[in-house]
């Protein structure tokens, strides 16, 4: 998909998740955007959606979130990221939250700028191989 298609789709998506948000508007500047995607961070907590930057020089736990649905877009780098399957190892972090070591049996997608990939809550997703960095947005859709 083109990046443009994948900007579209990422805009679209937080349009459908305003549209169910209470009537007003969160700005967040140029800074603390790029220090989001820079660190890793929150930008905007509301009650149905979070909105944070990720960023990663390293791989990740494996990751299930019962009442989120993230939806994930690739700012700069790339990653194996590896979507469903079942969950090895880990335990329950906080209520709905889990973490795991690895995931068996999932489907691998090679993630590089301008991607974008919608994990539906409760699917294990893991940051499985960093070759280098990667940014991303995540607009985590609560239930």
């Amino acid at each position: 998909m083109k990046p443009i298609s994948t900007l579209t789709l990422v805009i679209a998506c937080a349009l459908l998740i305003a549209a169910q948000a209470p009537t007003s508007v969160t700005y967040v500047g140029h800074d603390k955007v790029a220090e989001a995607l820079a660190k890793g961070g929150v930008m905007i907590t509301a009650s149905n959606l979070i909105v944070q930057g990720g960023h990663r020089d390293k791989v990740g736990q494996v990751e299930v979130h019962d009442k989120e649905t993230d939806v994930i877009y690739v700012q700069d780098g790339e990653a194996t990221f590896v979507t469903g399957g079942k969950r090895i190892g880990g335990k329950l972090t906080k209520p709905g939250q889990y973490l795991g070591t690895e995931i068996q049996g999932g489907e691998s997608h090679h993630l590089t700028k301008g991607d974008a990939i919608v994990v539906q809550a409760g699917t294990p997703h893991w940051f499985k191989e960093v070759p280098g960095t990667i940014s991303y947005f995540v607009v985590k859709v609560l239930k």
